[in-house]
Protein backbone atom coordinates (compact mmCIF):
# COMPACT_ATOMS: atom_id res chain seq x y z
CA UNK A 1 0.00 0.00 0.00
CA UNK A 2 1.10 3.57 -0.57
CA UNK A 3 2.46 5.64 2.40
CA UNK A 4 3.07 8.70 3.18
CA UNK A 5 5.81 10.42 0.44
CA UNK A 6 6.70 13.78 -0.34
CA UNK A 7 4.95 15.52 -3.45
CA UNK A 8 6.20 15.72 -6.85
CA UNK A 9 4.97 16.67 -10.10
CA UNK A 10 3.81 13.75 -11.77
CA UNK A 11 5.61 14.48 -15.33
CA UNK A 12 8.36 15.36 -13.13
CA UNK A 13 8.74 11.98 -11.68
CA UNK A 14 8.22 9.99 -14.39
CA UNK A 15 10.76 11.41 -16.92
CA UNK A 16 14.18 11.34 -17.07
CA UNK A 17 15.15 9.21 -14.22
CA UNK A 18 16.04 5.08 -13.98
CA UNK A 19 13.55 4.80 -10.86
CA UNK A 20 10.65 5.49 -9.87
CA UNK A 21 9.69 5.10 -6.62
CA UNK A 22 5.98 3.42 -6.39
CA UNK A 23 4.92 5.22 -3.00
CA UNK A 24 5.63 8.47 -4.79
CA UNK A 25 3.56 7.85 -7.95
CA UNK A 26 0.91 7.22 -6.08
CA UNK A 27 1.10 10.43 -4.53
CA UNK A 28 1.67 12.14 -7.34
CA UNK A 29 -1.35 10.86 -9.43
CA UNK A 30 -3.39 11.45 -6.55
CA UNK A 31 -1.97 15.59 -6.69
CA UNK A 32 -1.98 15.50 -10.72
CA UNK A 33 -6.23 14.58 -10.90
CA UNK A 34 -7.06 16.46 -8.43
CA UNK A 35 -5.81 19.40 -10.55
CA UNK A 36 -9.11 19.49 -12.22
CA UNK A 37 -8.87 19.99 -16.47
CA UNK A 38 -6.35 17.84 -17.93
CA UNK A 39 -5.24 17.36 -21.13
CA UNK A 40 -4.96 13.83 -23.11
CA UNK A 41 -1.44 13.24 -22.90
CA UNK A 42 -1.59 14.19 -19.00
CA UNK A 43 -4.69 11.59 -18.74
CA UNK A 44 -2.54 9.14 -21.00
CA UNK A 45 0.10 9.74 -18.52
CA UNK A 46 -2.25 9.33 -15.93
CA UNK A 47 -3.83 5.89 -17.16
CA UNK A 48 -0.34 4.28 -18.01
CA UNK A 49 0.82 5.03 -14.66
CA UNK A 50 -2.42 3.03 -13.20
CA UNK A 51 -1.41 0.13 -15.60
CA UNK A 52 2.28 -0.13 -14.24
CA UNK A 53 1.39 0.10 -10.59
CA UNK A 54 -1.27 -2.83 -11.33
CA UNK A 55 1.44 -4.73 -12.26
CA UNK A 56 3.65 -3.85 -9.69
CA UNK A 57 1.68 -3.59 -6.51
CA UNK A 58 -1.60 -6.25 -7.82
CA UNK A 59 -4.95 -5.11 -8.52
CA UNK A 60 -6.51 -5.89 -5.12
CA UNK A 61 -3.64 -3.50 -3.42
CA UNK A 62 -4.71 -0.38 -6.49
CA UNK A 63 -8.17 -0.93 -5.82
CA UNK A 64 -7.47 -0.65 -2.05
CA UNK A 65 -5.73 2.30 -2.77
CA UNK A 66 -8.26 3.98 -5.24
CA UNK A 67 -11.32 2.96 -2.58
CA UNK A 68 -9.69 4.97 0.17
CA UNK A 69 -8.08 8.16 -1.75
CA UNK A 70 -9.60 11.75 -2.13
CA UNK A 71 -8.82 11.48 -6.33
CA UNK A 72 -10.24 7.79 -5.91
CA UNK A 73 -13.14 8.58 -8.32
CA UNK A 74 -11.29 10.85 -10.62
CA UNK A 75 -8.49 8.47 -11.21
CA UNK A 76 -10.69 5.17 -11.72
CA UNK A 77 -12.66 7.03 -14.57
CA UNK A 78 -8.92 7.98 -16.20
CA UNK A 79 -8.34 4.53 -15.91
CA UNK A 80 -11.56 3.25 -17.24
CA UNK A 81 -11.05 5.52 -19.83
CA UNK A 82 -10.46 4.68 -23.95
CA UNK A 83 -7.30 6.35 -24.69
CA UNK A 84 -5.99 4.48 -27.11
CA UNK A 85 -2.77 2.11 -26.89
CA UNK A 86 -0.01 2.71 -24.04
CA UNK A 87 1.97 5.62 -24.50
CA UNK A 88 4.51 6.20 -21.72
CA UNK A 89 6.64 2.43 -22.35
CA UNK A 90 8.77 1.19 -19.69
CA UNK A 91 6.96 3.11 -16.54
CA UNK A 92 6.48 -0.62 -14.82
CA UNK A 93 10.42 -1.62 -15.24
CA UNK A 94 11.22 1.61 -13.36
CA UNK A 95 8.97 1.29 -10.67
CA UNK A 96 10.32 -0.02 -7.39
CA UNK A 97 10.13 0.35 -3.86
CA UNK A 98 12.79 1.91 -2.29
CA UNK A 99 14.66 0.46 0.95
CA UNK A 100 13.98 2.85 4.05
CA UNK A 101 17.06 4.09 5.96
CA UNK A 102 15.15 2.85 9.09
CA UNK A 103 15.62 -0.93 7.30
CA UNK A 104 18.92 -0.60 6.80
CA UNK A 105 19.58 0.69 10.56
CA UNK A 106 17.64 -2.09 12.25
CA UNK A 107 19.22 -4.16 10.18
CA UNK A 108 23.05 -2.92 11.50
CA UNK A 109 21.67 -3.16 15.43
CA UNK A 110 20.50 -7.26 14.55
CA UNK A 111 23.95 -7.51 12.92
CA UNK A 112 25.91 -5.88 15.80
CA UNK A 113 23.52 -7.02 18.64
CA UNK A 114 24.67 -11.08 17.41
CA UNK A 115 28.73 -10.27 17.28
CA UNK A 116 30.39 -11.41 19.71
CA UNK A 117 33.60 -8.89 20.14
CA UNK A 118 33.24 -5.50 18.92
CA UNK A 119 34.10 -5.12 15.33
CA UNK A 120 34.64 -1.65 12.88
CA UNK A 121 32.86 -1.78 8.91
CA UNK A 122 33.08 1.25 6.63
CA UNK A 123 30.17 1.23 4.16
CA UNK A 124 30.25 2.72 0.88
CA UNK A 125 28.08 2.15 -2.39
CA UNK A 126 24.29 3.36 -2.52
CA UNK A 127 23.46 2.01 0.54
CA UNK A 128 26.21 5.25 2.67
CA UNK A 129 24.02 7.27 -0.30
CA UNK A 130 20.43 6.11 1.45
CA UNK A 131 22.17 7.02 5.11
CA UNK A 132 23.56 9.92 4.02
CA UNK A 133 19.83 11.51 2.30
CA UNK A 134 21.50 11.40 -1.34
CA UNK A 135 19.59 8.84 -2.95
CA UNK A 136 16.28 6.62 -2.96
CA UNK A 137 16.18 3.46 -4.53
CA UNK A 138 16.01 -0.52 -3.79
CA UNK A 139 18.98 -2.53 -3.21
CA UNK A 140 20.46 -5.87 -1.84
CA UNK A 141 23.93 -5.25 -1.17
CA UNK A 142 25.14 -3.59 2.19
CA UNK A 143 29.02 -2.66 0.84
CA UNK A 144 31.82 -2.99 2.96
CA UNK A 145 35.05 -1.32 2.03
CA UNK A 146 38.09 -3.87 1.35
CA UNK A 147 36.43 -6.79 2.67
CA UNK A 148 33.82 -8.49 5.23
CA UNK A 149 35.78 -8.68 9.11
CA UNK A 150 35.66 -12.44 9.75
CA UNK A 151 33.98 -11.49 12.76
CA UNK A 152 30.74 -11.13 10.41
CA UNK A 153 31.37 -13.49 7.74
CA UNK A 154 31.96 -16.61 9.87
CA UNK A 155 28.20 -15.68 10.85
CA UNK A 156 26.69 -17.84 8.05
CA UNK A 157 23.59 -18.68 9.77
CA UNK A 158 23.10 -15.12 11.14
CA UNK A 159 23.65 -13.39 7.80
CA UNK A 160 21.11 -16.30 5.76
CA UNK A 161 18.27 -15.37 8.62
CA UNK A 162 19.12 -11.27 8.03
CA UNK A 163 18.84 -11.82 4.24
CA UNK A 164 15.62 -13.63 4.52
CA UNK A 165 14.11 -11.18 6.73
CA UNK A 166 15.46 -8.06 5.78
CA UNK A 167 16.19 -8.73 2.12
CA UNK A 168 19.66 -7.61 2.63
CA UNK A 169 23.21 -9.23 1.56
CA UNK A 170 26.57 -8.25 2.97
CA UNK A 171 29.31 -7.78 0.05
CA UNK A 172 32.39 -5.84 -0.56
CA UNK A 173 34.22 -3.93 -2.92
CA UNK A 174 38.03 -2.79 -3.34
CA UNK A 175 39.05 1.17 -1.89
CA UNK A 176 41.36 1.21 -4.64
CA UNK A 177 38.33 2.32 -7.07
CA UNK A 178 37.39 5.24 -3.95
CA UNK A 179 39.93 8.75 -4.50
CA UNK A 180 42.71 8.54 -2.40
CA UNK A 181 42.66 9.58 1.54
CA UNK A 182 38.93 8.62 1.26
CA UNK A 183 39.39 7.40 4.85
CA UNK A 184 39.89 10.38 6.34
CA UNK A 185 36.67 12.04 4.97
CA UNK A 186 34.48 8.98 6.98
CA UNK A 187 31.56 9.92 8.71
CA UNK A 188 30.70 7.62 11.67
CA UNK A 189 27.26 6.87 11.55
CA UNK A 190 27.68 5.14 15.25
CA UNK A 191 27.31 2.18 17.08
CA UNK A 192 25.12 -0.40 16.98
CA UNK A 193 26.02 -3.06 19.89
CA UNK A 194 29.46 -4.46 18.81
CA UNK A 195 28.99 -2.84 15.78
CA UNK A 196 31.15 0.31 14.95
CA UNK A 197 29.81 2.12 10.94
CA UNK A 198 31.41 4.31 9.54
CA UNK A 199 30.05 6.23 5.95
CA UNK A 200 31.73 6.82 2.71
CA UNK A 201 32.05 10.64 2.08
CA UNK A 202 29.18 11.30 -0.75
CA UNK A 203 31.36 12.91 -3.16
CA UNK A 204 34.29 9.98 -2.67
CA UNK A 205 31.09 7.85 -4.02
CA UNK A 206 30.26 10.06 -6.92
CA UNK A 207 33.99 10.11 -8.25
CA UNK A 208 34.40 6.56 -7.62
CA UNK A 209 31.06 5.65 -9.72
CA UNK A 210 32.38 8.41 -12.50
CA UNK A 211 35.48 5.50 -13.07
CA UNK A 212 32.80 2.87 -13.20
CA UNK A 213 31.21 1.56 -16.79
CA UNK A 214 27.97 -0.43 -15.09
CA UNK A 215 24.80 1.75 -16.04
CA UNK A 216 23.37 1.24 -12.41
CA UNK A 217 26.39 3.36 -11.55
CA UNK A 218 26.05 6.05 -14.12
CA UNK A 219 22.05 6.18 -13.02
CA UNK A 220 23.13 7.65 -9.44
CA UNK A 221 25.46 9.70 -11.07
CA UNK A 222 22.38 11.45 -12.70
CA UNK A 223 20.62 11.22 -9.67
CA UNK A 224 23.04 12.44 -7.78
CA UNK A 225 24.11 15.56 -9.87
CA UNK A 226 21.42 17.64 -8.72
CA UNK A 227 22.50 17.28 -5.51
CA UNK A 228 25.94 17.84 -4.89
CA UNK A 229 28.26 20.55 -5.53
CA UNK A 230 29.82 20.55 -9.11
CA UNK A 231 32.73 22.71 -7.98
CA UNK A 232 33.44 20.58 -5.02
CA UNK A 233 33.79 17.04 -7.31
CA UNK A 234 36.03 19.16 -9.76
CA UNK A 235 38.12 19.93 -6.52
CA UNK A 236 38.14 16.12 -5.13
CA UNK A 237 38.71 15.08 -8.84
CA UNK A 238 41.52 17.28 -8.71
CA UNK A 239 43.24 16.45 -5.36
CA UNK A 240 42.32 12.72 -4.98
CA UNK A 241 41.81 10.81 -8.11
CA UNK A 242 45.47 11.02 -9.57
CA UNK A 243 45.41 6.82 -8.98
CA UNK A 244 42.41 6.46 -10.66
CA UNK A 245 43.34 8.79 -13.85
CA UNK A 246 46.39 6.79 -14.25
CA UNK A 247 44.64 3.91 -15.62
CA UNK A 248 43.87 4.45 -18.88
CA UNK A 249 40.28 2.19 -19.05
CA UNK A 250 39.50 4.13 -15.77
CA UNK A 251 39.99 7.15 -17.15
CA UNK A 252 38.50 6.61 -20.16
CA UNK A 253 35.08 5.52 -18.13
CA UNK A 254 35.48 8.96 -16.38
CA UNK A 255 35.56 10.89 -19.74
CA UNK A 256 32.39 8.65 -21.55
CA UNK A 257 30.41 9.32 -17.72
CA UNK A 258 31.26 13.00 -17.31
CA UNK A 259 30.59 13.87 -20.87
CA UNK A 260 27.35 12.41 -20.41
CA UNK A 261 26.53 14.01 -16.84
CA UNK A 262 28.12 17.68 -17.96
CA UNK A 263 28.51 17.81 -21.44
CA UNK A 264 31.85 18.71 -21.03
CA UNK A 265 35.30 17.34 -21.25
CA UNK A 266 36.35 15.82 -18.04
CA UNK A 267 38.50 18.10 -15.98
CA UNK A 268 42.26 17.34 -16.05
Amino acid sequence: MPMATTHQDLWGLTFGKRWIDANAMATALEAQALQGELDFRTRLLIRDSLDALQRHWGEPCVQSWLSTSPAGTSLAEIWRSDLGAAGFHYLEERLMQPLEPQTILDFLRELGENLDRPTSINVGGSIALMLQNALRRGTEDVVFVDEVPIEIRGQHELLHRLAKRFGLQVTHFQSHYLPSSWDRRLHSLGKFGQLTVHLIDVYDIFVGKLFSKREKDLDDLRSLRGLLDRSRIETRLRDSAGLLMAEPALAQDAAKSWYILYADPLPS
